[in-house]
C-alpha cells in the first residue's frame, strides 16, 4: 500500500481531483506539473517546462501535454481530459481511472473493459527530459495500441498559446521518434520511444483550451495548443513502452534502463518525513555553475530573503552542509552595497529587500551551530558579515540606515521593504516606513552573533568598533516597541506614530538566538501571538481582531494582494513560533509544537501532493493557496523536525 493514494471515487470526483496538483522538477529549474489526473488547470502546468536562455532566460512551457487513445479490440479509450471554454471537458478519460499510486513513483492505473493499463512519469534529474512509461499489466487481446498525441505550447509560463501562421509546422526524423521546433530562439523538442514507432504528421491547433485556476485567479485562460501529430504503437501483455521528451535526442534502447535508474534516486515518499525531504531536494537548482534556490514552484523563480530563510532547514537540518555553502557562495557573489538581490538576475536584479541582509546573518548562525570551531566561520564569512554592517550603518539604498539610537531606519514611499512586500496600484499594502519591529530584532541579533564569533578569532577590531551596540540597540528597541500595558511589541514606528496592528513580525524579537527582549516580554510577545494569530497552518498575518483582517486569499491579483498579509496564514512562520514556544516552556512545550508539525501531515495528499503550499485561509477550513510547494514553507517544518529529534 503506498502512503499517498486515491481510489477510483476520489479520483473520477473532479471537485476532488482537479484541487491535487503534482510537480516533479529536474536540478536546473525545470520541472513537469499537472493535477493526479493529469488534466491542466493552470498555464503553469505541462510536462516540460524548462529555461530557455536565447529566448528570455525564464521557464517556458514547450509540452504542455499528451493525448493518449487506447485502441482494444478496435474501440478506442480515449484517456486524457482538458477543460474548453464554456467548461466544458473533452475527452473525459478520467472515468477510466481506477487508482493513483505515489510510490515507487506516480502511477495511473486506468481499467478499460479486461484491460488493465498504467502510465507513470518522472523527471530526469540532471536534464531537461520527461520519461513516461505505459503498460499493459493485463489483457485479453493479442496486442492492443497505444495512440500518443504531443500538444505543444512554446511561450513563457505566465504567457498563453495563440494559433498563428508562423508556426514551423515541419518536423525532423529521429531514431523513433521526431523533433520540432515551433519557433526560431526555441529547443527542439525531441520525443522518442523505447520501441520502433509510427509517426504520422498532421498539423493542426486545437483552440480555446481554458485553464480553471488562472480564470479563478482573474487572468486570461483561454489558449490555443499544437498538435503537429501523433505516433501509434503496439503492445502485448505485461509490455512497457518508455516515452523520452526532451531537449536532446537520445538512444531509445536506454529510456527503460534510465526509468527505473531515477526512480531509485529519489527519496521515497513513504513517510511525511520522506515527502519533505524529497519537496526539500526539489528546490535546489543549478544554473550556470551556480547553485540556488527557487523560491516556490510553479511560479517563482529565486528570491534572496527566501533563501537565507530556507536554507538552514532545506539543507543544515539534512545534514547537507556542502549545499548550503554553495548556495551562499552564489548568493555572495551578488552582494552589493551591503544588500542581496531579492528578486530577479543581471540587469532584471533588485535590491529592495531590508531583511534579507539580516537573515544572512541567521543563516550563518544556524550553519555555525554545527560547527565546533566558529572561529573558521568567521574567517569564512567575516567579509561579507562586516560589509554588511558597514553599509547599514552608515546608509546604503532605500533609506536603509542605522540611526544614533542603534536602531535601523528603512523605507520610501511607494515600496515596501519588509517581507511584507505586497503592492498594489502602486501603493504598498503594509508600507511599514521607519523602524520595523523585525528588522531590528534581526539587526541586533545579527550584531551579537557577529561579535560572538569575532571573539573567538580574536578579531580585536571588529569587537572594538562594534562591542558598545548590543547594549544601545537593546534599550532602544524596548523603550520603542514594548508597551507594558499592551504587554507585546508595536509593528514598527514611524515617529511619534506607533502601529499595534497585531502582527506575527513582532514573533522574531523573541525567537532569535540572540533576544533583544527580557524571558519576561518574550513571554508576553508568545501569548499575544498564540491567542491571536496561532492557527493549525502557521501564523496569521494580522489578527481577526483588526478592522483591516482579510481571511481568504481569492480574486484578482489586486484583491489577492490586498490580503496577502492582512491575515491570511504563512506555514514558514512556524519555525519561529517553535524556537520561542521551545524555549520558554522547554520540555514540556515539545507535545504541542510536535502536534502543530505532524498536522501538516494530511496536507500530503491534498494541493501540492507530497509538499506544503505558499499560504493558507485565515479561518478554518483554513484552504491551501498560493504556489503548491513553497521553499520556506518546508524549510521550516523540517527545521521543527529537527528540534523535535
Amino acid at each position: 500500500m503506498s502512503y499517498i493514494e486515491f481510489n477510483k471515487k476520489q479520483l473520477i470526483n473532479l471537485k476532488y481531483s482537479l484541487d491535487r496538483e503534482l510537480l516533479r522538477t529536474n536540478r536546473a529549474g525545470g520541472y513537469a506539473s499537472s493535477t493526479i489526473i493529469h488534466t491542466n488547470t493552470r498555464k503553469y502546468h505541462g510536462l516540460l517546462v524548462v529555461r530557455q536562455p536565447l529566448i528570455d532566460d525564464l521557464n517556458h512551457v514547450l509540452l504542455s501535454t499528451l493525448d493518449e487513445t487506447l485502441t482494444v479490440n478496435n474501440f478506442d479509450f480515449h484517456l486524457s481530459m482538458r477543460m474548453y471554454e464554456g467548461g466544458n471537458y473533452d475527452p473525459k478519460g478520467h472515468k477510466y481511472i481506477r487508482d493513483f499510486v505515489s510510490e515507487p513513483n506516480l502511477k495511473l492505473v486506468y481499467r478499460l473493459g479486461n484491460t488493465i493499463f498504467t502510465k507513470e512519469s518522472i523527471f530526469a534529474e540532471k536534464e531537461n527530459r520527461i520519461l513516461i512509461r505505459y503498460t499493459v499489466e493485463d489483457t485479453q487481446e493479442d496486442f492492443v495500441n497505444l495512440k500518443v498525441k504531443p500538444f505543444l505550447a512554446y511561450r513563457n509560463v505566465h504567457s498563453l498559446s495563440k494559433a498563428n501562421t508562423w508556426v514551423e509546422t515541419k518536423f525532423n526524423e529521429i531514431k523513433n521518434g521526431a523533433s520540432w521546433q515551433m519557433y526560431k530562439g526555441y529547443s527542439k523538442v525531441n520525443m522518442q520511444f523505447s520501441k520502433n514507432v509510427k509517426y504520422t504528421h498532421v498539423p493542426d491547433w486545437y483552440y480555446n483550451i481554458q485553464y480553471i485556476r488562472e480564470m479563478e485567479r482573474g487572468y486570461e485562460s483561454l489558449e490555443d495548443l499544437f498538435v503537429p501529430g501523433y505516433f501509434d504503437v503496439k503492445l502485448k501483455k505485461g509490455e512497457s513502452v518508455v516515452v523520452s521528451a526532451g531537449l536532446e535526442e537520445k538512444t531509445p534502447s536506454t529510456f527503460k534502463r534510465q526509468f527505473n535508474a531515477e526512480v531509485k534516486k529519489r527519496t521515497p515518499r513513504d513517510s511525511f518525513e520522506n515527502c519533505l525531504n524529497n519537496a526539500a531536494d526539489e528546490f535546489f537548482v543549478s544554473i550556470d555553475k551556480n547553485r540556488e534556490i527557487i523560491a516556490g514552484y510553479p511560479w517563482f523563480g529565486r528570491w534572496g530573503r527566501d533563501t537565507f530563510i530556507s536554507l538552514p532547514g532545506l539543507a543544515l537540518s539534512r545534514g547537507k552542509t556542502s549545499l548550503f555553502k554553495e548556495v551562499m557562495k552564489t548568493m555572495i557573489a551578488e552582494l552589493k552595497d551591503g544588500l542581496f538581490p531579492n528578486v530577479g538576475m543581471g540587469k532584471d536584479v533588485s535590491y529592495n529587500s531590508v531583511d534579507a541582509s539580516l537573515w544572512f546573518f541567521w543563516a550563518i548562525q544556524k550553519y555555525a551551530e554545527t560547527q565546533r570551531n566558529k572561529a573558521e566561520v568567521w574567517q569564512e564569512y567575516s567579509k561579507p558579515m562586516k560589509s554588511i554592517l558597514s553599509h547599514f550603518a552608515k546608509g546604503t539604498h532605500n533609506n536603509i540606515m542605522m540611526h544614533d539610537n542603534g536602531l535601523v531606519w528603512q523605507g520610501i514611499p511607494g515600496k515596501a521593504l519588509t517581507w511584507m512586500d505586497a503592492i498594489v496600484h502602486g501603493k504598498a499594502v503594509t508600507p511599514r516606513i521607519g523602524y520595523a519591529v523585525e528588522i531590528n530584532a534581526l539587526w541586533y541579533n545579527a550584531i551579537a552573533f557577529s561579535l560572538e564569533i569575532a571573539k573567538e578569532a580574536n578579531d580585536k577590531a571588529f569587537v572594538n568598533k562594534w562591542g558598545k551596540w548590543p547594549d544601545i540597540i537593546k534599550d532602544s528597541f524596548e523603550t520603542t516597541f514594548w508597551d507594558p500595558q499592551k504587554r507585546y511589541l508595536a509593528d514598527y514606528v514611524n515617529g511619534d506614530y506607533k502601529n499595534w496592528d497585531v502582527r506575527p513580525n513582532m514573533i522574531f524579537a523573541a525567537s532569535l538566538p540572540y533576544s533583544v527582549l527580557s524571558e519576561n516580554k518574550q513571554r508576553g510577545v508568545l501569548d499575544k501571538v498564540k491567542t491571536d494569530l496561532l492557527t493549525p497552518k502557521g501564523l496569521r498575518t494580522l489578527s481577526p481582531k483588526n478592522k483591516d483582517y482579510k481571511a481568504i486569499n481569492t480574486g484578482d491579483q489586486s484583491k489577492r494582494d490586498a490580503s496577502y498579509h492582512q491575515g491570511v496564514v504563512w506555514p514558514w512562520l512556524l519555525g519561529a513560533f517553535a524556537d520561542t514556544y521551545i524555549r520558554l516552556q522547554g520540555e514540556k512545550g515539545m507535545s504541542f509544537i510536535n502536534d502543530l508539525y505532524h498536522g501538516f501531515e494530511k496536507e500530503m495528499s491534498r494541493n501540492g501532493i507530497g509538499t506544503v503550499s505558499e499560504i493558507y485561509d485565515g479561518d478554518p477550513p483554513y484552504e491551501a493557496r498560493g504556489a503548491i510547494s513553497q521553499a520556506w514553507s518546508v524549510a521550516e517544518l523540517l527545521r521543527i523536525n529537527k528540534m523535535i529529534k
